[in-house]
This record gives structure tokens, sequence and C-alpha cells, in this order.
């Protein structure tokens, strides 16, 4: 595993799109056509929501998807899911703000920073290490430094800084991987989509309990294959 924020490729930074009165109303529209319009409440995520600009952590050739009501392709085979999905599943979390959160799927680093507006620290794990450089990149030129990303393999989590308040995995492996549930604190959730990269894959919210797992099934959903890296 290597801990990004030391030694990077020798690429200049990506320019940034400055933000404007249309991209301000795009992301408002969002948040409240997109979003609250579905059923996400929690003020702090649809704030949030509204904060982070969505459009930074997309490729220049892509930056006019980025407010659309769909994922975005962000390279390496990999997108950056809707912006419902993303508040969902934020949302389901239940995150404080003192709260520690294990992201697994770092992608374009817009989700980590959704996270990191709700919670104390996020660590976050990509195994496409072009993407995982880019994300960091973009985390740092906006700002949100209490974001810590790793190149690595996700199914073995992040044990030296685990527990964790909060697990949330943006691709879906077959079965929930027992690190992961390892690495969770007593009382802590995980959201995670889980089935084959071909059939039927469900969103599952687990709470963890000194019993075991509690584990409710979302809904129906569509994500990338969760692949061994690192």
């Amino acid at each position: 595993m290597v801990v990004l924020g030391s030694a990077q490729p020798d690429s200049a930074p990506p320019a940034a799109f400055p933000e404007t009165q249309a991209t301000v109303a795009a992301r408002a529209r969002m948040v409240r056509e997109q979003i609250a319009a579905r059923g996400v409440k929690d003020p702090r995520v649809l704030e949030a929501m509204g904060r982070v600009p969505r459009h930074e952590f997309l490729p220049p050739g892509r930056r006019f998807q980025a407010y659309e009501d769909g994922p975005v392709s962000i390279g390496e085979g990999q997108t950056m899911s809707q912006p419902y999905v993303v508040a969902f599943m934020s949302a389901a979390l239940e995150l404080k703000p003192a709260d520690q959160v294990l992201e697994i799927g770092t992608g374009s680093g817009y989700q980590a920073a959704v996270l990191a507006e709700l919670a104390s620290q996020v660590f976050t794990i990509e195994t496409v290490e072009a993407l995982a450089w880019r994300a960091e990149t973009d985390l740092k030129r906006l700002g949100y430094g209490r974001v810590k990303v790793r190149v690595g393999d996700g199914y073995q989590g992040w044990p030296e800084a685990a527990p964790f308040d909060a697990v949330i995995v943006t691709c879906a492996p077959e079965q929930v991987p027992e690190a992961l549930v390892k690495q969770l604190k007593v009382g802590g959730r995980m959201i995670i989509p889980v089935g084959p990269q071909n059939g039927a894959q469900k969103l599952l919210l687990l709470r963890k309990h000194k019993a075991g797992l509690e584990t409710k099934v979302v809904m129906p959903v569509r994500f990338v294959p969760m692949v061994k890296g690192g």
C-alpha cells in the first residue's frame, strides 16, 4: 500500500474550473430536484451537496455533465456516482462531526469531499493509482486536507487507522469483506453494494452490535465491481 501526499508524478495539477453563477445555480437545482425531492432530508447532507463543487472533480471534458442526473465517466473504466446516490449513501451513515470514516473506492474524490464536510476525518482507498493521484491533488487543491488517500487493496481496509465510526464502499464485492466488518466500531454503520458484476446487486446498510451485524437491504443498484489491488 502507498499513502499519497509525498512524491507525486511529474504533472501539473489540473486547472480549476471557475465557480460561476451558472455552476452555483446548477448545484442548487441538483440538490433541490435530484436529492431533496427524492427524500433525502438530512440538512447537513443537503448543505454538503450544495457546497462541494462537483465539477471540480471531473476531467475537463466531462465538467459540463457535473450536475446532470446520472453517473459520469472519470476515465480508467470508472465513474462518479449519480448525485442522488452520493447523497443517499452519505445520509444513510448518519455521520456526526467527530466521526472517522473509511471509504473504499476513491474514484474522483468527490464522495470523499462530501464525507469530509460531514465528519472529522476520511480515509479513502483506491486501487487505480492514476485516479488516486488525481483525486488527492484535487482534494488538496480544494482544501480537503482531512482526507487521506491511499493506493491499495480495499478488501484489506486501513487497519492502522481503525476502528471507524462508518464505512462506505462505492464499488461492489460479491460478499461483504470481513476485514471491513472487523474495522467497524461497535455501533458503527456500513453502506455497501453487494452482488456480481453482471447480476443483481443490492445496497446494504449494516449496523454493528456486540451481538453481531444487523443487515438491511436498501435498494437495487448497479456499481462497478470491487477488485483486489495495491
